[in-house]
C-alpha cells in the first residue's frame, strides 16, 4: 500500500487548498478512503472518507468547509479545503481507515497546511 500526499502549503484565513492523495498497491475502486489530519500537539483527528461508490462521510469539525472526492480510474482521492482557519494548521494525511473510522491501518507521509496571515 502506497499513498502520496500532495497539496498542502501555507494560506490565509478564509482561503481554500485542495489536497491530493494518489494511491498504489491495492483495489483502490473497492476500498474507503479518508482524511485524517494531526495539528502540532494534538492526536490525530480523522475528518472525512468516502466509499468506493462515492457516499461520504464527515466530522462535525469540518462539515461544510471540506470536500472528500475520489476518482477511481485515476486512483486518487482529493480533499477540498474552504473557509481555512488557523486551527485548520496541521498535517494531513490520506489513510485507509477501518470501521466506523476508528483507526487507520495505513497512510502516507503526510502534506503540511500551514493557514496563517
Amino acid at each position: 500500500v502506497q499513498l502520496v500526499e500532495s497539496g498542502g502549503g501555507l494560506v490565509q484565513p478564509g482561503g481554500s487548498l485542495k489536497l491530493s492523495c494518489a494511491a498504489s498497491g491495492f483495489t483502490f475502486s473497492a476500498s474507503a478512503m479518508s482524511w485524517a489530519r494531526r495539528a502540532p500537539g494534538k492526536g490525530q483527528e480523522w475528518l472525512s472518507g468516502i466509499y468506493g461508490d462515492g457516499r461520504t462521510f464527515y466530522s462535525d469539525s469540518v462539515k461544510g468547509r471540506f470536500t472528500i472526492s475520489r476518482d477511481n480510474a485515476k486512483n486518487m482521492v482529493y480533499l477540498q479545503m474552504n473557509d481555512l482557519q488557523p486551527e485548520d494548521t496541521a498535517t494531513y494525511y490520506c489513510a485507509i481507515y477501518g470501521s466506523s473510522w476508528r483507526k487507520a491501518f495505513h497512510q502516507g507521509q503526510g502534506t503540511q497546511v500551514t493557514v496563517s496571515a
